[in-house]
C-alpha cells in the first residue's frame, strides 16, 4: 500500500478522512481482521473524527492532554465504560498506523490509560430459561424446522450470530457430530453438536431447506437460509432470536450472544476446563474467557467446600 505523506495542519481536516480510509484498508487488507473487527475500528475513529471536527484540533497538533480531553468527551456522550475502553483501543490502533505510515512520530495515544471497567456480567439465561426458549417454536410457524435448527445451534456450539449466518452445509458433520466454524480473522475452530441440535438440524434439512434451496439458482451453500432462500443474514437471526424471547416469557434483552454467555457458563458450571471453554468459544485469550468464572460461583464455592480442608 502506498505511503501517505504527512500533511500541513491546514489540511488535516480533509486529511484526516483519507487517513482513516486508508487505515480501514489497512485493517482489511494487511491486518486480515473480520468484517465486523473492521467496522467497529471504522466507527470508532468517526467519532475520533467528530470530536476532532467539534473542538478543532487536528491530529499532528494533538497532545496527551487533548486525548486525555477525547476520553472525557466520550464519558459525556454516556457511553458505557467498556465502549470508552474500546474506543481508546481504536485510536491506538489508528495513531500507531499513522506512525508507520510517518504522519506522526510517536503515538502518544499509547500513553492513555485502559479504563478500569467494572466487572460487566454478561447476561445469562438459567437452564429452565433455555428450555424454554429452546421449545419456543411452534410446529404451525412458517419456518419452524429452521428456526428450531437455528435455536438449537446457538445454545449447542456457542457460535456467534455471524458464524451460525455464515455456517454452510459443508461445514457440517452430523455423523461425527460437530461442525467446523468460521470465527474473527478467518480462524476456524471444531464445534461440537448436542442430540438435540444434531435432529433439529437433520429435521430441517429433510423438511425445509430443499423449498427454501429451490427458489434460487444456483443452490446456495449456506445452511441457513431466508424465505426467499438466501443466506439468513445475522441481523435476521437477531430479530427471531427477540420474537421466540418474547414468546418464551424471558427478558427483551436477550441475544444471540446471550446464548453464547449461557453456553459457556452452563459448560464451566458442569465442571468444563476452562481452557476447553475457551477453545470452544474460539477466544484468542484465556483472560476473554475468565468473566465466565464470575457468572457462576456456586462450582467454586463446592470445589472449595469439597477440597479446603477449613472449608
Amino acid at each position: 500500500m502506498p505511503k501517505l505523506k504527512p500533511l500541513r495542519p491546514k489540511l488535516v481536516g480533509d486529511a484526516s478522512v483519507r487517513w482513516t480510509a486508508a487505515f480501514v484498508d489497512y485493517l482489511r487488507t494487511e491486518c486480515h481482521l473480520a468484517d465486523n473487527s473492521v467496522e467497529a475500528y471504522q466507527r470508532d475513529v468517526r467519532r475520533f473524527q467528530q470530536w476532532l471536527t467539534v473542538t478543532e484540533r487536528e491530529i499532528p497538533t494533538l497532545g496527551i492532554r487533548e486525548l486525555s480531553d477525547f476520553v472525557g468527551w466520550l464519558h459525556q456522550q454516556q457511553l458505557a465504560p467498556a465502549s470508552i475502553a474500546r474506543h481508546i483501543v481504536s485510536v491506538r490502533m489508528f495513531f500507531r498506523y499513522l506512525q508507520l505510515e510517518g504522519i506522526l512520530r510517536e503515538n502518544l495515544a499509547e500513553l492513555l490509560g485502559s479504563q478500569k471497567l467494572w466487572q460487566r456480567i454478561p447476561e445469562v439465561l438459567s437452564p429452565g430459561m433455555v428450555q424454554r426458549f429452546l421449545e419456543s417454536p411452534r410446529p404451525r410457524d412458517s419456518f419452524f424446522h429452521r428456526d428450531k435448527a437455528l435455536l438449537e445451534l446457538l445454545y449447542a456450539t456457542g457460535c456467534r450470530a455471524s458464524e451460525l449466518s455464515n455456517l454452510r452445509c459443508k461445514d457440517l458433520h452430523l455423523n461425527e457430530g460437530y461442525c467446523l466454524c468460521h470465527g474473527k480473522g478467518g480462524k476456524q475452530r471444531l464445534t461440537p453438536l448436542g442430540r438435540a441440535a444434531k435432529e433439529a438440524v437433520q429435521s430441517y434439512l429433510e423438511h425445509e431447506r430443499p423449498t427454501l434451496a429451490g427458489l434460487v439458482s444456483p443452490s446456495p451453500e449456506w445452511l441457513l437460509l431466508s424465505r426467499r432462500g438466501r443466506r439468513l443474514r445475522r441481523e435476521a437471526i437477531w430479530e427471531l432470536v427477540k420474537k421466540y424471547a418474547r414468546r418464551a416469557g424471558i427478558p427483551a434483552s436477550i441475544s444471540p450472544h446471550s446464548l453464547r454467555h449461557s453456553f459457556a457458563t452452563h459448560l464451566l458450571a458442569g465442571g468444563a476446563d476452562l481452557r476447553q471453554v475457551q477453545e470452544m468459544l474460539g477466544h484468542a485469550s484465556i483472560q476473554t474467557t475468565q468473566i465466565y468464572t464470575h457468572v457462576d460461583q456456586s462450582r467454586l464455592k463446592k470445589v472449595h467446600q469439597t477440597f479446603h480442608p477449613r472449608a
